[in-house]
C-alpha cells in the first residue's frame, strides 16, 4: 500500500510522520495537524476496490477537523466541515490517486491530534479454499470465527485507545485550568489581604495626626 502526505508543516516534521508510516506498515496514522495548516495524504486504488475511511480528532480545540476526499479525476466524494469523527465507505469508480486531506484552516492558534485508518480492499481469505463450493471444515470454521472475533478485538482496542487519550487530554486541560485558577485565586486573596493591611494602617493613621492636631 503506497501512502504518503503533503502539506504546510515543515520537511523535518513530515520526515518523521513518514519514517513512522513506513515503521507501522498499516494505514493507521496519528499525526500533528498545526493551526491554520492542511495535510493531503494520496493512494494509489485500482477501480473496483472497496474503501474506507474513518478519522477522529484526538486532542486540540473543540477537536474537530475538516476533512475532504477526492477521486483521480478531482471530483469530490466525501466533504464534511468541522467533524469530530467519522467513517466513510467507497467503491473506487476508475483507477488513478485518490487524495484525502484534513484542514485546519479555521484555528488561529490551537493545534490538533488527528487520528486515520485508511483501509483498501478486503482481507484475504484465512484459507485458500474458503470460498470453495464445498462445507468448510469444523477447524477450518473454528479458526475463521476466531479470526473474525480477534479482529473485532483489534477494532475495539483502537476506539478505546483512541477514546482514553482523549479522555486524558481533557483531564489534563482541566487539570491545567484548575491550577491556573487557583493560582489566580490565590494571588487575588494576597492582594486583598494587603490591600486592607494598609487600609486599616491608614485608618490609625488619621487618627493619631488628628489627636496630634488637638493636642496641638
Amino acid at each position: 500500500m503506497l501512502l504518503w502526505g503533503s502539506g504546510t508543516a515543515g520537511p523535518r516534521w513530515w520526515l518523521t510522520l513518514l519514517l513512522v508510516a513506513c515503521a507501522a506498515r498499516a494505514s493507521e496514522i496519528t499525526f500533528e495537524l498545526p493551526d491554520n495548516a492542511k495535510q493531503c495524504f494520496y493512494e494509489e486504488i485500482v477501480q473496483g476496490t472497496k474503501c474506507t475511511l474513518e478519522f477522529q480528532v484526538i486532542t486540540g480545540g473543540h477537536y474537530d477537523v475538516d476533512c475532504r476526499l477526492e477521486g483521480p479525476d478531482g471530483a469530490v466524494l466525501y466533504k464534511e466541515m468541522k467533524k469530530q469523527y467519522d467513517s466513510f465507505t467507497f467503491t473506487a469508480s476508475r483507477n488513478g490517486t485518490y487524495k484525502f486531506c484534513f484542514s485546519n484552516d479555521f484555528s488561529t492558534f490551537t493545534h490538533k491530534t488527528v487520528y486515520f485508518d485508511f483501509q483498501v480492499g478486503e482481507d484475504p481469505p484465512l484459507f485458500p479454499s474458503e470460498n470453495r463450493a464445498t462445507a468448510l471444515t469444523q477447524m477450518e470454521s473454528a479458526c475463521v470465527s476466531i479470526h473474525e472475533a480477534l479482529k473485532s478485538v483489534i477494532d475495539y482496542q483502537t476506539h478505546f485507545r483512541l477514546r482514553e487519550a482523549q479522555s486524558r487530554s481533557r483531564a489534563e486541560d482541566l487539570n491545567t485550568r484548575v491550577a491556573y485558577w487557583s493560582i489566580g485565586e490565590a494571588i487575588t486573596l494576597l492582594v486583598v489581604s494587603i490591600g486592607q493591611v494598609f487600609l486599616l494602617k491608614s485608618f490609625f493613621s488619621d487618627k493619631r495626626t488628628m489627636i496630634t492636631h488637638v493636642g496641638s
